[in-house]
């Protein structure tokens, strides 16, 4: 047998480089195991959660702070207190002397008056309007019938006037209550009887009169300079529906509808929407031609879950990323606010763009860094949109936070039964959204609606 150093040279070399082979696929498969261990664990986590009665509301484990980084309760030490005001009518006085001591019936000095302003609400009863009109025949139009303002049916028997159904259909649509809580409050609280079924009833006649004010409020969207978008799911007699919001500082609008494509997006915002669109990344929005502007906040979150991924080792590149995004919201701010004038924003954009050109050319190795460069790469026109029209937001949260109330709403009633009411919830959710933007009282708005006659 040969010796080992009479080996020739081109095997040792082939033997070494194996040697160094079978090392690095041995360190590999030790990184792949514990990769796989932790996406395990975290399935787990993810599995247990979905299990659990109150996953939905906790917060992660991961999310939570500290004890020393939480912030105290209430507002900062030093504000200015917040009372009640004083009301500026006063119904009823009382005043009550204290002539001897209230414990040993002795005498009393220094007797001082102490003024209290107490509002109560008292026990509430009905109007009840009995309303006789008449019907007749019209030689010209035919047959006729008088009405009365606080009729909101033609119907005879008994019915809610224009404001107390107003009431009842804000407390179920606006704020959120069931029907079967709402029949109850205004039973207990008012005295009226009113059946869930009722409401119901009550809820799809006044959509049908608003639904023209609704589609003003698509048409006033439209119009809009800027628009904020999301959607989630929904439940109407079963899953597989998606709640879409449309929002602008003074107008929002909800459509449900069974389908999460692009075709609701560009059903809402016509094909010649000129303004610009702020979304998440969903490539629903992605056809319709117009100027658009993606969330920040969803590139900072995808690049927090790159800084987590397993031999993610060094965090320049993303922490560059976030710089970058960073600077934008607060460069937005200030431009928003005229507190910087046009030549430094300008110069401030060229900054961030050749920034962002340099980052989505810069050669990377890990997995992390390229994930992140290659979801801005993709999104590279529509990074810095809010920048060159100050309408747009940054983020996306206005759409958001428009979603919550509903979101809230599906988990009490899971959605709508019907394709009926998922159209009366979506005018009545929608008016009710907009008049609070706008500081209407959406109840006086209702109750002018349902009148079928002009109050005197």
């Amino acid at each position: 047998m040969e010796s080992e150093s009479a080996m020739p040279e081109a095997v040792v070399t082939a033997l070494l480089e194996l040697t160094r082979e079978i090392a690095s696929l041995r360190q590999t498969i030790g990184e792949l195991r514990q990769e796989n261990a932790t996406l395990r664990e975290q399935l787990e986590q993810a599995q247990r959660a979905a299990a659990r009665q109150a996953a939905p509301f906790r917060r992660r484990k991961e999310r939570k702070k500290d004890q020393d980084d939480k912030k105290p309760p209430g507002r900062k030490a030093g504000h200015k207190g917040v009372t009640r005001p004083t009301p500026e009518q006063v119904d009823q006085e009382h005043d009550v002397p204290l002539e001897r001591c209230p414990d040993c019936g002795g005498e009393i000095t220094d007797v001082t008056p102490i003024v209290q302003y107490i509002e109560e609400i008292p026990p509430v009863r009905p109007v009840v309007h009995r309303v006789t009109t008449y019907q007749a025949c019209c030689r010209h139009c035919g047959p006729v019938r008088s009405t009365h303002p606080l009729q909101t049916t033609r119907r005879p028997g008994v019915s809610l006037g224009p404001r107390a159904a107003a009431i009842a259909v804000a407390l179920n649509k606006q704020l959120g209550l069931t029907m079967r809580k709402t029949c109850r409050v205004l039973r207990q609280v008012c005295g009226l009887k009113l059946s869930p079924g009722g409401l119901s009833q009550l809820a799809d006649r006044l959509a049908d009169r608003l639904e023209p004010a609704y589609r003003e409020l698509i048409g006033t969207i439209r119009g809009s300079p800027a628009v904020n978008a999301d959607e989630t799911s929904w439940w109407v007699g079963g899953p597989g529906w998606w709640l879409w919001v449309f929002t602008t500082p003074n107008t929002t609008v909800y459509r449900v509808d069974s389908t999460r494509a692009s075709t609701v997006v560009i059903e809402t915002l016509g094909d010649d929407y000129a303004g610009v669109l702020g979304s998440d990344c969903l490539a629903s929005y992605d056809p319709i031609d117009c100027r658009k502007h993606k969330c920040i906040s969803h590139h900072l979150q995808a690049i927090k879950k790159a800084r987590a991924m397993p031999r993610q080792e060094t965090m320049d590149y993303l922490d560059a990323w976030r710089a970058v995004f960073k600077a934008v919201i607060v460069l937005h701010k200030l431009a928003v606010a005229d507190a910087v004038d046009a030549a430094d924003l300008a110069a401030g954009r060229a900054h961030l763009e050749s920034t962002v050109d340099a980052l989505l050319a810069r050669p990377l190795t890990q997995l992390g860094d390229i994930r992140v460069r290659n979801r801005l790469a993709k999104r590279r026109a529509h990074l810095l949109t809010c920048l060159y029209d100050l309408h747009a937001d940054p983020t996306n949260n206005a759409a958001e936070r428009s979603l919550r109330p509903a979101v809230i709403a599906r988990k009490v009633s899971c959605g709508n039964k019907t394709d009926r009411g998922r159209r009366t919830w979506e005018i009545l959710a929608s008016l009710g959204a907009t008049m609070h933007q706008r500081g209407v009282e959406f109840i006086d708005y209702l109750a002018g609606a349902m009148a079928i006659a002009p109050a005197s």
